[in-house]
């Protein structure tokens, strides 16, 4: 007969082994669920937001004058789409339509708010509109938005009631880049009127000059419109453009293990034309003060897009992130010195040069590197894009038939694929215009306030210089019904 204390010590053992052998088990259990739950989480989502850009300007669109080493990069690493379209020609309308992925005239949201008209209780995009944030942030995303907002200055239209966690930035159309006296800048300030005997440019100093070329003053762009943290007023000493790669960065490092959604929407290259004295000093070659100036202001903005996009590396996220650059609409070349070539115009006009715009799409793991898509793309593609990206590994239900736009992605995984002719509205009072497929429809203006339409081919005339209207007639009829029908909407 064996021991009782044998048998208990027998017993005892087998209960410890099987304890370990739960453990075990629970730890393996445990360990592939955080796999599958790494392998599931989806990407980081960067919206980089250039401000009235031309099209022509970087040196991946061709522009040799001026370096952007940086953003050429993303591109090198991405797709970048050379038919890409903006809702607008202008700011406000362009963001609203980049934010919700809904034409913006659907939801009144037609015109560009400026100066006071930014605080009016009524200007701003509505809360029944769900933006990029809403739905990213009700995926479990954590959102930021840094620098300019420009969709409502009054308190229900705040960042932070649209969805974002966190905003650093201002809400009016611009803003100047360093607080009064604009120390280390040289600036040059629109002025109807300038000083007596003086002839379209005046220099007040070593760093400041006037020119009267666009018959009117410089806006009161800070008038009202501080940089707020939150909703709480700062005092922000450092170059904007240095300041929101600055804000940038850390809220990238701040937020590694969960997925983000950042929006950086610079408030370069647009007026006040002001740049650091170090960088136009490097940009010598330039001989116009006035050029000099907007591509010193240009050399910032890519530099801090390379600020970011280095940390997102550093931080061994590039896999994991997908990165958009874009501009909200055309340069105004009068102005900035921009240019849209080979388009014709710029800001504020419905042919190509006020709408079309650089757009570039990196997510290394996942779209191929270095190529050009030349499919027609839209900021209205941006929010069922990321519709697609931030359901990975979740059961969320897309809602897609409530937007304009197209998921993207398989346009950018396989750009020489063909795909089926897409159709673009807009219209901002009488101004209008569609393009459907290779062709596209514009009214550039209506004297006596009624609509003239013109016609082109885009893909043999893309500076718009032939208007086909009279040759082509049944092709203007069948364009201008389409427009007739997504206006009736």
């Amino acid at each position: 007969m064996k021991h009782p204390g044998w048998l208990q010590g027998t017993q005892l053992c087998g209960a410890m082994w099987l304890r370990i052998l739960i453990g075990m088990l629970a730890w393996t259990l445990s360990a592939i669920g955080t796999v599958a739950q790494t392998r599931q989480r989806p990407p980081n989502i960067v919206l980089l937001v250039a401000d009235d850009l031309g099209y022509g300007e970087l040196g991946c669109q061709g522009n040799p004058q001026i370096p952007t080493p940086h953003i050429d990069a993303l591109a090198a690493s991405g797709v970048r789409c050379t038919h890409a379209y903006v809702t607008a020609p202008n700011c406000s309308p362009s963001r609203a339509g980049m934010f919700t992925g809904r034409i913006p005239t659907r939801f009144g949201y037609e015109f560009n708010p400026i100066g006071a008209r930014n605080e009016d209780a009524h200007v701003g995009l509505p809360p029944s509109e769900t933006t990029l944030a809403e739905m990213l942030h009700g995926r479990g995303y954590t959102t930021s938005l840094i620098g300019k907002w420009h969709l409502g200055g009054a308190a229900d239209y705040h960042p932070q009631r649209h969805g974002f966690d966190h905003f650093f930035g201002f809400t009016h159309e611009g803003h100047y880049f360093v607080p009064p006296p604009w120390l280390e800048t040289i600036t040059m300030l629109r002025r109807r009127v300038l000083p007596a005997g003086s002839h379209g440019r005046h220099q007040v100093s070593n760093s400041l000059l006037y020119t009267s070329h666009m018959g009117h003053n410089e806006p009161a762009y800070d008038a009202n419109n501080p940089v707020v943290r939150g909703g709480q007023p700062v005092q922000e000493p450092e170059y904007l453009t240095d300041a929101w790669a600055r804000e940038a960065v850390d809220f990238v490092r701040q937020h590694q293990q969960t997925p983000f959604f950042m929006c950086v929407t610079f408030n370069a290259v647009h007026s006040p034309l002001q740049a650091k004295q170090e960088t136009f000093q490097e940009l010598s070659h330039i001989d116009d003060v006035h050029r000099r100036i907007f591509a010193a202001m240009l050399v910032d903005l890519d530099r801090a897009v390379g600020r970011i996009t280095e940390c997102i590396a550093d931080c061994g996220l590039s896999q994991d992130t997908m990165i958009i650059f874009l501009s909200d609409n055309g340069g105004p070349t009068r102005e900035l010195t921009s240019s849209n070539s080979p388009l014709r115009d710029g800001k504020g006009s419905m042919y190509e040069g006020g709408v079309r715009v650089p757009m570039i799409f990196s997510w290394p793991a996942s779209l191929p590197a270095g190529e050009v898509c030349h499919q027609v793309v839209s900021s209205l593609d941006i929010m069922p894009t990321l519709d697609t990206l931030s359901r990975s590994g979740t059961r969320v239900a897309s809602v897609a038939d409530q937007w304009d736009g197209l998921d993207a992605l398989p346009r950018l995984r396989e750009p020489e694929k063909p795909t089926d002719p897409r159709q673009l509205y807009w219209r901002q009072g009488k101004r209008a215009a569609l393009r459907s497929g290779e062709w596209k429809i514009v009214c550039p203006k209506s004297p006596g306030g009624q609509r003239q339409w013109e016609l082109y081919n885009i893909s043999s005339d893309i500076s718009e210089s032939q208007n086909l209207a009279e040759r082509h007639p049944e092709k203007l009829t069948e364009l201008l019904k389409l427009w007739q029908d997504m206006d009736a909407q």
